[in-house]
Formats: structure tokens, sequence, C-alpha cells
């Protein structure tokens, strides 16, 4: 892949699909214990909080990378693998070293980051409460995070919880010297995906939703390959994911989020999903998955969205869960196309 081809390993043909971050809570290690706020100290944490109040910061986006505004976004559960949902939170991120040279912390940006929920399901409250995954399943996500150099950093987590206090939960994150997928600014791989059109490939292959629903339920984001897009000079959304297969639960809601701003924002771009498998019983990936989405390593984590520009110049990407308002704010500022 021109330009790329020192990022990516396109010989590995392994997929390691990224596990949701509520499924694998017994299995997190770098996860710090929770504190809870001492009566007659506001704020002050304590080493016996309520059992209740212990919360634990897992990282959700993927892929960071050194000198340019950035995407973070974690996720807030408690030892009661409840869920901590809406408002904000602050994130204060710190330096640790690499894995060959370790360092005490080194005090880096910090941002408040915004509840963003899973797609259809209704921001419950204006501040930080425990919930149940039925009442508001989500990540936060702090925008325009710039770290200044690769190794492993820290993010510190405060969130003022209703009902139980100033709570703090620490996590860890690996950032790179350059991206290890495509990233803004990089020029679109003109990628032949899988359409309506193509010939000898089964339906699941399109739109994992065919296993369940016996058809693709949504043609309009299966009509156009992204090599199309660019060479008639259309801005692209490109949706990868798997929506029967996601183990995040977030691939469905994310795709029929598309789906929507598809229909609204038509005159703006043309809307891709790109299905992950090829082959699910088989464990084979789709190779416009494989081309897009494969780290060095042979991982490939899903779901991700991007969005091209009308000159082939990818101008965003969102990881793992996005706000739809953010998105459409990025579609509202492209030119109307040509009919």
């Amino acid at each position: 892949m021109p330009g790329l081809t020192d990022r990516r390993t396109s010989a590995m043909m392994v997929i390691v699909r990224r596990r949701s971050p509520w499924m694998l809570l017994p299995a997190i290690a770098l996860v710090a214990a929770s504190c809870g706020a001492e009566e007659g100290g506001e704020g002050t944490p304590t080493s016996s909080p309520p059992p209740r109040a212990q919360i634990q910061a897992i990282v959700a986006s993927v892929d960071h990378y050194v000198g340019a505004p950035q995407r973070v976004a974690v996720g807030l559960v408690t030892n009661e693998n409840e869920l901590v949902s809406f408002g904000s939170v602050d994130f204060a991120f710190a330096y640790i070293g690499t894995a060959e040279e370790p360092s005490e912390p080194q005090p880096g940006p910090s941002a408040t980051a915004e509840f963003v929920a899973t797609y259809g399901m209704e921001d419950g409250g204006d501040g930080p409460a425990i919930t149940l995954p039925s009442e508001g399943r989500g990540v936060y996500e702090a925008r325009d995070v710039v770290f200044d150099r690769p190794g492993f950093w820290q993010v510190m987590v405060t969130a003022d919880i209703d009902g139980v206090g100033t709570q703090q939960a620490l996590a860890t994150l690996a950032v790179g010297e350059d991206p290890l997928i495509p990233a803004p600014g990089d020029p679109a791989l003109e990628t032949e995906n899988l359409t309506l059109d193509s010939e000898g490939v089964p339906e699941a292959a399109i739109d994992s939703r065919f296993v369940t629903d016996g058809e693709i339920p949504d043609p309009e984001l299966h009509g156009w390959t992204i090599a199309r897009a660019i060479d008639e000079g259309r801005p692209a959304l490109v949706v990868f994911a798997t929506p029967v297969y996601c183990v995040s639960q977030f691939c469905g809601p994310v795709t029929e989020m598309v789906q929507d701003l598809a229909k609204r924002y038509e005159d703006r771009a043309v809307f891709i999903h790109i299905e992950i498998w090829e082959d699910y019983e088989t464990q084979t990936v789709n190779q416009a998955a494989l081309d897009w989405l494969q780290q060095p390593s042979g991982e490939v984590t899903e779901p991700w969205l991007y969005l091209i520009g009308a000159d082939g110049t990818i101008l965003d990407r969102w990881s793992t869960l996005w706000s739809e308002a953010e998105v459409a704010a990025a579609l509202e500022e492209l030119p109307p196309m040509e009919a």
C-alpha cells in the first residue's frame, strides 16, 4: 500500500478482535484502586471507600500516536460490574516511560471528557451516575489530546459520581511514534471493497446482518467502493464494522448511526459500510478490512469510522464509539456535492 508499507505487514492474516471492556474486567491488570471522598475533606481521597464507590478505568480507544490532536476514550465500571455513565469527567495524562526505560510519572496534558452513549440510547443525566448497561452504555471521550513523546502514558480519571462523591481511577495506554493504520492527513487507500454488485461472494461478506435478517438491511451503504468515490472526487464516510459478530456490541449501533446519517446528508458524501468478516466460520477477514485496519502485529481492531475528502485525503477518523452530533458536524462542513 503506497505510503503505508512501513506501518503494516500485509502478509499477516491473523485477526484478533478487540474484546468489550465490560467483558474483560476480570482480566484487567493495569487498573489502579479507585478512591472515595473523605468525610469533612471534599475531594480528598481515602484508602477505604465504600465498596460500591470503587471504579475502574479501561481505555477504549486505540492507535494513539505522537504530535497530532486525537480522541482518547475511557470506559468506567464499578467493582460490581455496573457502569459509570453520563455527564463529564476529567482526564489527567502522565508519561511513564517505555518498556525499556520506565520513569516516574511526568505530567502531561489534561482534558474534560464528555460521555458518548451508544447510538439509540438516551442521555439520562447531567452528571456521572452509576447505571446498568441497559440504562447508560458508553465511554468518556476527550478530544484534541496531543502526546509529545512515544511510550506508555497513564490517564487519571476523576469523576464526581451522583450519590457517591469524587472518585479516581487510573489506566495505561500506549502511544506510538506514528499511527499503525491510516490516519488523518494520509491518502485514502483506493479500495475495491465488496458491494451489492460484487459477484460470487456470500451476502454475509457484504454485511453480516444477512445471517440473521436474510437480507442486507442497508443497501445504501453497499453501493460504492472507496476507489470509485476517490475516482469521482466524492467525499466518503466509511464505517468498518461487523454488526453481528462484534464482541463489544458497538458495531451494530454505529452502523445504524451511519445509515441514519446517510439519509440526512446524502448530498454531502457517499456512505460505505465495510464488513469485517468474509467468512466468520473460517475466521477469514475481508481484504478491504485487512488493507485498512491490520496492524504490524496482525491485529485488527473494530469498529472504525473514516471521513475521506473529495481529494482522497483522510480528514478524520473515529474508533470504538463516536458521537453522532460530532460526525454530523463534520459532514455539514463539507460543501454539497454536485448531482
